[in-house]
């Protein structure tokens, strides 16, 4: 996906046309539509006459978007547990681990990235009812993979906003939510991880439209994503007038809530309430 809206945006500012675009590798038009979308495989000689096409001479660009290319074409991790994941999701789980800054807003439970073992259980067979107890424990065993990388050297800047919904609302028994909540408050302290919550006496506020990620990537041509997940699907944005919208709408948030310090401090009274 990277890719490909990255050479969107190349062959955009060239005026060059799909299929024009699709000629010179010998390709159709829907071809180049599905490589800018991210949904085919990259060919590392397609991509080099794409890039000749567009201009991209210098060495440096040239190599980083055709490894970026090489690396597209390996399957990740995390496609071992395909059969208990949503078609959509892989993608995200992909783009997760490439980013070095995660932004997040989520209003109805607590961030997968966050959750405790126990947490994570609750929540996966509320979601996947009728599911047998290995492919639960399968999708629990994903998410904590996915949690490593928030502890590894090449650990992402993780900035989230928690609705107050998402401290109060029960996934497990009193002693699950006890746990998570002391969890939260402990994975505050890391360094890269910066959580504020927004209190219910705050009122309406600018998350109205629902939980949203904003990811970013240490290569700076490289366009931040909005992902959105939905009951049968998931969006990922990159326009930037989009991409704009979705982080003002956190900046606000942030400068909304409480900071981190004062955040812990009500994690801590709705431990003591539980």
């Amino acid at each position: 996906m990277l890719l490909g809206s990255h050479l969107r945006r190349l062959r955009e500012a060239r005026g060059i046309t799909r299929e024009a675009a699709g000629y010179s590798i010998r390709a159709s038009e829907s071809k180049i539509s599905r490589m800018e979308l991210g949904r085919v495989s990259f060919k590392t000689r397609d991509v080099e006459d794409l890039l000749t096409l567009y201009g991209i001479n210098d060495e440096a660009e040239r190599t980083s978007l055709v490894s970026l290319a090489k690396e597209a074409n390996v399957a990740g991790w995390w496609h071992s547990y395909s059969d208990v994941l949503p078609s959509w999701f892989p993608t995200y789980v992909g783009l997760e681990g490439a980013a070095h800054l995660i932004r997040v807003y989520e209003v109805q439970f607590v961030h997968g990235l966050l959750q405790t073992e126990a947490y994570a259980h609750a929540v996966v067979r509320r979601g996947m009812k009728g599911a047998s107890a290995a492919d639960v424990d399968r999708r629990v065993a994903l998410r904590l993979e996915r949690q490593k990388y928030l502890v590894s050297e090449s650990a992402p800047e993780f900035h989230i906003v928690l609705d107050e919904a998402a401290l109060r609302r029960p996934y497990g028994d009193r002693e699950v939510m006890r746990g998570q909540l002391q969890h939260l408050i402990e994975v505050s302290e890391q360094p890269n991880v910066r959580l504020q919550v927004m209190p219910f006496s705050f009122g309406g506020h600018s998350g109205e439209s629902g939980s949203f990620t904003i990811l970013s990537f240490p290569e700076s041509d490289l366009s931040d994503v909005v992902y959105l997940e939905q009951l049968t699907s998931a969006l990922y944005l990159d326009k930037r007038e989009d991409v704009t919208q979705y982080e003002s709408a956190l900046k606000q948030l942030q400068q909304d809530s409480p900071g981190p310090s004062e955040s812990r401090d009500l994690l801590r009274g709705l431990l003591q309430l539980s």
